[in-house]
């Protein structure tokens, strides 16, 4: 058996592989490519080593035990193209795997490859229309998600990265960037604020013509089963992150007696900020839920809605501007709603409703 030195030598591939002849975990190397080139060594380190706390992944940078050509390196020290990674071997604090195994563990799910609708491509970036029901990325017990199916169908790309997050029940535009530099350019400009990113929701009730603004901040807390939710909290509350809407109603449509009396607007929705739920909870914090919302939503009245085909939440990625991370060209994206939401816009909007279809049990 080779020595360590010979090994580690020889060893400068993928993160977590684990020597055949090795029985127990082992340090492990890692050059950088194309892909991680210019990266954080945090972001990193939390992309590649999946199901490690990232306060593991902290504490592995501050002890020195992760290090850049063999030297100590800092959380937000930048990685250059052949930079030599050196990893500890690593265990997720749930379930005792080391990446490598995790690894493993995903071959029994494997990514099924997919192409998505494309609205615009070009080498810098992309923007597609994510079906809902498609998570953007695999974790929260999905196995993979689109970013990872995009990636499978272009085994040759050297660069797909996620630009910003859709919620799996949410349709419409999502960028990818095919460059490190796209992404970067596209983020900053969405932490800026200098991107005009537009939904089209459908809600419950007459939305108040009036309310333009909603300017509350919301708190991310977890239920007692770990599941993610969101709320609003006052202006004074530590706890509250800054989140700003814009409401704008389109349309609104007669009240129906088969659905407690209740009639629906159409809204454009332009967030100012991208919080968790920002929209569901700003809309259903001001009396209005989104139409087959199954967190924050009237889950009778989804019940009732699933009889003329809403069997999602009325919640589209409509409308993206921005400017091209490249050519500094503005850019307008702008992708329909499906044929499942056009329908329902139908029914609710011009009470074209079948009173037997909606007939309860």
């Amino acid at each position: 058996m080779p020595d360590k030195k010979a090994f580690n030598a020889s060893n400068q591939h993928n993160l977590g592989k684990t020597p055949v002849n090795e029985t127990r975990p082992s340090v492990s190397h890692y050059t950088v490519d194309e892909g991680d080139e210019g990266q954080r060594l945090d972001n990193f380190l939390i992309k590649h080593l999946k199901g490690v706390p990232k306060t593991h992944v902290y504490r592995l940078i501050r002890s020195g035990q992760v290090r850049v050509n063999k030297g100590r390196a800092s959380a937000d020290s930048r990685l250059n193209l052949g930079d030599i990674i050196r990893l500890p071997p690593v265990r997720t604090s749930e379930s005792g795997q080391t990446a490598q195994e995790l690894a493993d563990k995903e071959l029994l799910n494997p990514v099924v490859a997919r192409e998505f609708a494309i609205l615009f491509e070009d080498d810098a970036f992309m923007a597609i229309n994510k079906p809902a029901g498609v998570a953007v990325h695999g974790g929260s017990g999905v196995s993979f998600g689109v970013i990872e199916q995009i990636r499978k169908a272009r085994p040759h790309a050297k660069f797909l990265e996620l630009v910003h997050r859709l919620d799996r029940e949410t349709s419409g535009i999502l960028l990818i960037a095919k460059k490190r530099s796209a992404l970067t350019h596209l983020q900053n400009q969405f932490r800026a604020r200098e991107t005009g990113k537009t939904y089209l929701t459908l809600v419950l009730g007459d939305w108040p013509g009036n309310k333009k603004v909603l300017n509350q901040p919301l708190h991310k807390y977890l239920l007692e089963n770990g599941e993610r939710r969101v709320k609003i909290v006052d202006a004074s509350d530590p706890n509250g992150m800054p989140s700003v809407s814009l409401v704008k109603k389109v349309a609104v449509g007669p009240r129906h007696p088969q659905l407690d009396q209740l009639a629906f607007s159409l809204l454009e929705v332009t967030i100012k900020t991208g919080r968790t739920h920002q929209i569901r909870v700003h809309l259903a914090g001001n009396g209005h839920v989104i139409a087959g919302d199954d967190k924050y939503g009237n889950f009778e009245i989804n019940k009732k809605l699933a009889k003329v085909g809403l069997k999602r939440m009325f919640l589209h990625a409509w409308n993206l501007r921005l400017t091209h991370p490249i050519t500094g060209q503005e850019m307008t994206f702008n992708c329909p709603l499906d044929a499942e939401l056009s329908a329902v816009e139908d029914i609710l909007l011009q009470n074209k409703i079948n009173n037997a279809i909606l007939q309860s049990n």
